[in-house]
Formats: C-alpha cells, structure tokens, sequence
C-alpha cells in the first residue's frame, strides 16, 4: 500500500521560512519523480515543485529562488525548503509521486499558513 505522509506545515509570519517533508513508504522511491502541489481556498490544485528520479528540478515561477525541493534516497523522503515566505503562499501543500510504474500517489496534505 503506497502512503505519502507530510509534515512541517504550520503558521509563519511573512519573511519567515518553513521546511516540509514527505515521506513515502509502498513504492521504490528511487525511481519517482516527486512533486509538492499547493491547493489555496477557492483555487485549483497548481505544482509548486518537482524534483526528477534523476534530481532534475523544476518550480513554478512564483516560487523560484524562494523555494528549494531535494530528496534524500536513502530515507525515502522528499522536502520542500520554503523560504521568504508570502501570504499568498498559503495554502494546503500536497506529496505527489509518479513513476513509469505507477501512480500518481498523493499524501493528504499539510496546511501552511503564512500570516501576521
């Protein structure tokens, strides 16, 4: 049974910086891309960052430089180093992998709140 669970969501002020995490358990890890998605209230789904089974990354344009994705292999987790943190960053995040073996898997989410 394939399971993504994150942690590290909470509230932050604006400027501040939050490190999420997922970790994945049911699948061979090495061989996923892993992504984080965000879902804002009232707003669809949108890809924050992918980090390739190669460690190719890419972001989505209001993230870059903020933002960093990388995985650890060894621990079967992936992380998203958030930093500069904005309002409109707020959102629930979600773990997503994929392989030519399967998925897409999600985890249930992580609220980030980023507020003064």
């Amino acid at each position: 049974q394939v399971q993504l669970v994150e942690s590290g969501g909470g509230l932050v002020q604006p400027g501040g910086s939050l490190r999420l995490s997922c970790a994945a358990s049911g699948i061979i890890f090495r061989f996923n891309a892993m992504g984080w998605y965000r879902q804002a209230p009232g707003k669809l789904r949108e890809l924050v960052a992918v980090i390739g089974s190669g460690g190719s990354t890419t972001y989505e344009d209001s993230v870059k430089g903020r933002f960093s994705i990388s995985r650890d292999n060894g621990e079967n987790t992936v992380y998203l180093q958030m930093n500069s943190l904005k309002p409109e960053d707020t959102a629930v995040y979600y773990c997503n992998a994929r392989s030519l073996y399967g998925g897409p898997y999600w985890g249930k989410g992580t609220l980030v709140t980023v507020s003064s």
